[in-house]
């Protein structure tokens, strides 16, 4: 493994006050090195989604450090933190998000023009990632034309568009079929090795979790390593 591409340190996070306060993490801790994938499998309201959400740096803990790529992002305001979001992680959520009028070229292309890469290098890019996902022949076809696991895909090859160091994903073969599952999981483990990318990926799928390098749960506010 490489050095670690995300690092927690102590963090807390709670919501509420009072008779509704409702503690997710106390003190968690979690490291994630590069070209691991690491999944979390916790019941569902254990806090799964706010951990990713902590990572990919969408919420802010009440304390402790989250790092990226060697940054604490404790000390920078908010517009750091966006620019450090756009620029080192992806995310792959349950649903893919596409944009239902544009092909899937043009959805995983858009994220990098945004970020001002010219579109000959931008769509260089796309179709790179959209064979290696296994779907580049159907890079003109738009979301409606896709499958499920072709879409989600797309989603993936998205997500990686602008080489980020940090993949989280949300439940992505949520909504797929065990055998479009195995496929999607695939592509994305695939990816991640070939990338150098860290991910952390939270799944009800324990059959797929049994896959990944480590399996961490959520126990009384600790991220811990967990085996099924």
């Amino acid at each position: 493994m490489s050095e670690p591409h995300l690092v927690l340190r102590g963090v807390h996070r709670h919501y509420g006050e009072g008779d509704k306060f409702v503690r997710v993490l106390e003190a968690a801790d979690l490291t994630l090195n590069g070209g691991e994938l690491v999944a979390i499998v916790a019941p569902s309201g254990a806090g799964k989604s706010t951990l990713l959400h902590l990572c990919g740096l969408l919420e802010s803990p009440q304390s402790g450090e989250i790092e990226i790529m060697g940054i604490e992002t404790s000390r920078l305001g908010d517009r750091g933190r966006t620019q450090l979001r756009r620029s080192t992680v992806g995310y792959v959520y349950q649903f893919h998000h596409l944009l239902p009028e544009f092909s899937a070229l043009e959805n995983v292309s858009m994220p990098q023009i945004i970020a001002g890469k010219p579109l000959a290098e931008a769509e260089k890019r796309s179709r790179e990632l959209l064979d290696l996902l296994g779907v580049g022949p159907r890079a003109s076809h738009r979301p409606a034309e896709l499958s499920g696991g072709e879409q989600q895909r797309v989603a993936i090859a998205r997500a990686a568009a602008n080489h980020p160091r940090v993949i989280l994903a949300d439940e992505p073969t949520g909504n797929l079929d065990p055998a479009t599952s195995d496929l999607v999981f695939d592509a994305l483990f695939g990816l991640i090795r070939n990338e150098g990318a860290a991910a952390l990926i939270a799944t009800h799928n324990h059959d797929l979790a049994r896959r990944a390098d480590r399996i961490v749960t959520l126990q009384d506010g600790l991220v811990v390593d967990h085996q099924l």
